[in-house]
């Protein structure tokens, strides 16, 4: 049997600031930090070891996870990031302040975009001021692989993949996975894992910092769930 556990990255400076980040790359807030340390101390409690991480290739993400390996002890494993775990693609909600943009389109449209499953925000422009048109991180991709907008449905299309491919595989070898991702490709991927309908996923909530640890069995069924609680 093997254990996957999930964490969403701590506290980023733009959550904080109560803006849409998406595939926008930004830090830790100091809250953040703290929240991913203390994960860390967690899973220690817990005597939880892991064989395999991944992660996105967003800092927040990438620190969350050293952090919380580092806090347990672990943090020499391998390690995997990929684009296919990033947030989800806001579109060109990206950088704008959420009460901002509720006076713009109104509550209702605003809620609709960032909670139904499959109704997409408006698209991202190629020279919006947070494009990631000309990164270096996405230069070895096919153009018409990045997003310029993503529902929840789009984020689990582009995140099974590699879960199929890379993640999946290790847990069936029995080995202990930690995934250090974000809201969206999380709540994706547990959308997927435990066979959630596309009306209740709307309902499910993913706090940051906060380690979910499953028990998987040889078929990748889920037989336990505990939520390490802040």
């Amino acid at each position: 049997m093997a254990k996957l556990v999930l964490i969403r990255h701590g506290q980023s400076e733009w959550n904080l600031k109560n803006l849409f980040t998406g595939w926008v790359d930004v830090n830790l807030s100091e809250q953040g930090v703290e929240e991913a340390k203390e994960a860390g101390r967690k899973l220690k409690a817990e005597g939880l070891e892991f064989d395999q991480a991944y992660t996105s290739v967003l800092t927040r993400a990438i620190k969350t996870l050293h952090f919380a390996l580092e806090e347990s002890d672990q943090l020499w494993i391998p390690e995997q990031k990929s684009w296919r775990l990033n947030e989800r693609h806001y579109g060109d909600l990206q950088g704008q302040n959420k009460a901002a943009a509720a006076e713009k389109w109104g509550d209702e449209q605003v809620h609709i975009w960032r909670r139904s499953y499959d109704v997409l925000p408006p698209a991202q422009p190629e020279d919006a001021e947070f494009s990631i048109a000309g990164e270096r991180r996405y230069a070895d991709l096919d153009p018409k692989t990045v997003p310029n907008a993503e529902n929840l449905k789009i984020t689990l299309e582009r995140v099974l993949p590699f879960w199929q491919d890379e993640i999946a595989p290790k847990l069936r070898e029995g080995k202990n996975v930690i995934i250090a991702a974000h809201g969206n490709s999380l709540r994706a991927l547990t959308k997927y894992l435990e066979n959630i309908s596309d009306e209740d996923i709307l309902n499910l909530e993913m706090a940051t910092g906060e380690p979910v640890v499953y028990d998987l069995d040889t078929d990748l069924n889920v037989t336990n769930k505990k939520i390490l609680e802040k």
